[in-house]
């Protein structure tokens, strides 16, 4: 037997094989990339919205760069001598008079800036989606605590980044934002003035608020963000993805796609979707004319002006507050028609954030879910969600009064008012709406799982009765309408109710608020004709 002959590798591939064993050698990242590779990644549209907010930060990040090289975050006066007639020889800031060349004066300029906007509200609209996703899933459950909280703050953070970054250009539009930024500053007792006069460099608009903001917008924040990114997507790898039931898949089994290379080359080809579908709607959508608005005058009070939708909510609820509220005490005037709105928006986002930590203490369930629920098989916890994305909804929608008025012939004031009868009223209406509807699809599939889907086919028996025929589902069905979670109330304290502490009593009127009107769900352990309300 001859030897066959030794080939030689070509001297470019010597020198890649060298450096990737150096590095190897020195970081094991070889044996990271084989972990990653085998991981198992869900195939479900709903996880999609996660990477498309992944990959309109990166589209924010490169068009950030490029609008970075132009932009002057400078209040200093100049006039503006560019091309756009109608503004020739006004006086504006030099962070306007920039943003103006950027639009018009500088090739891809305006291109770049509106594929930034889009990129920004598409950054948080994804968000907001998988956020709600989460929720309705109950995905936050242990051990995933952590990543919705991480999760929440990533989504104020994009808000933030959001205003600062629009806040930018010094326009009419953006100096109405910056306004009421103010005035909820100057309506804190005591130190309020000194924070706006701080934040804003003097009395507003001040000389220094846009330089602060582009610090903010451009570093801080972004990098922020990263961090929590990379914190987010570590939470991911540790604790594996959630799973929807299907037969074969239980807690911990993850069945999916693995990372390489099947995940790798779909998500590839995902991110250039979604950066083309930012593109087509730069290209052929315009957003943000600044030069239709013109530089910022704080003298004249302009009306319709409405800011994008992410930050939409905290003007609705400034303009939902009774008029004349305020009051002298202790020496200070407090402007309640700020103080309450900042308050409420306040425990409304904290309530949000901590909704893991409480439903756990509630119910107290410390398990390990890795199956997700459907919307329907936890009939409280998706009215508390219906009902907090109505709150937000209408808060929402105030932002627009004026414009609703205007459009629809109505007098503001009676819009006001139902938006304000709204905010109160809708979340209970949506909550009680949303329960029962959730317990009668919970009935609906019992009876599926007991007796079959329905036919439409009757038959006559031999002693004379009339019957429908009805088809067993299949396996998969079966999964999918099966409640797989064990839900069982708080084992009541020993002894008798007086020996009950006040938060031993207070958490087990809470559960039973969140189990009362479930329907024993039907399991492979459950009996039949076991269907009393818990």
């Amino acid at each position: 037997m001859t030897t066959p002959p030794v080939t030689q590798r070509p001297g470019s591939d010597r020198v890649t094989h060298a450096v990737a064993k150096f590095l190897d050698d020195r970081t094991k990242i070889a044996a990271g990339v084989r972990a990653l590779g085998r991981k198992a990644f869900p195939d479900h549209w709903s996880f999609m919205l996660g990477e498309i907010a992944l990959y309109s930060f990166v589209v924010l990040l490169l068009t950030g760069t490029f609008l970075a090289l132009f932009f002057q975050a400078s209040m200093v006066e100049e006039v503006y001598s560019g091309p756009y007639v109608p503004l020739k020889g006004v006086e504006m800031s030099a962070a306007m008079l920039s943003t103006m060349d950027i639009s018009f004066s500088v090739r891809g300029g305006l291109l770049m800036r509106q594929t930034h906007h889009w990129a920004a509200l598409l950054f948080n609209a994804a968000i907001a989606l998988h956020l709600l996703r989460v929720f309705f899933t109950g995905a936050f459950r242990r051990p995933r605590e952590l990543n919705w909280i991480v999760g929440f703050v990533l989504f104020v953070l994009a808000i933030a980044e959001g205003f600062t970054g629009y806040s930018l250009p010094d326009d009419t539009l953006s100096g109405n934002g910056l306004r009421i930024a103010d005035g909820v500053a100057k309506s804190i007792p005591v130190i309020g003035t000194y924070a706006s006069f701080l934040l804003f460099g003097g009395e507003f608009p001040g000389t220094e608020i846009v330089g602060r903001l582009y610090i903010l917008h451009v570093l801080i924040i972004p990098a922020l963000i990263v961090v929590l990114i990379a914190l987010h997507l570590v939470f991911v790898v540790l604790h594996k993805h959630t799973q929807y039931p299907e037969p074969g898949r239980t807690e911990g089994n993850a069945i999916g796609f693995p990372v390489l290379p099947v995940y790798a080359a779909k998500a590839g080809g995902f991110f250039f979707i979604v950066f083309g579908v930012i593109i087509a709607l730069a290209a052929w959508v315009g957003i943000n004319p600044v030069w239709r608005y013109g530089p910022y005058d704080p003298s004249p009070v302009s009306a319709g002006t409405q800011p994008d939708w992410y930050v939409g909510f905290i003007d609705g609820i400034l303009r939902l507050v009774p008029q004349g509220w305020e009051s002298e005490w202790l020496g200070y005037t407090w402007s309640w028609n700020m103080l309450v709105p900042v308050l409420v928006l306040v425990v409304f986002l904290s309530a949000v954030a901590v909704y893991p930590l409480l439903e756990g203490w509630i119910t107290g369930d410390r398990r390990e879910h890795h199956i997700l629920d459907r919307p329907r098989n936890a009939p409280t916890r998706t009215g508390l969600g219906a009902a907090g994305v109505t709150f937000y909804a209408v808060m929402w929608a105030a932002a627009s009064s004026d414009i609703i008025a205007v459009h629809f012939q109505l007098a503001v004031e009676s819009v006001v008012t139902s938006l304000q009868a709204g905010l109160l009223l809708g979340p209970v209406i949506a909550f009680v709406l949303t329960q029962r509807i959730c317990i009668a699809l919970r009935r609906k599939d019992r009876s599926v799982l007991l007796h079959g889907r329905e036919t439409g086919r009757i038959v006559r028996l031999p002693g004379g009765e009339y019957v429908e025929r009805h088809t067993e589902v299949d396996a998969y069905e079966h999964w999918r309408l099966t409640d797989h979670s064990d839900y069982r109330l708080l084992s009541p304290a020993p002894g008798s109710e007086p020996k009950r502490s006040v938060s031993q009593r207070f958490r087990l009127r809470l559960a039973q608020f969140f189990f009362e009107d479930r329907i024993i769900p039907h399991t492979n352990e459950a009996h039949p004709d076991d269907s009393a309300p818990r």
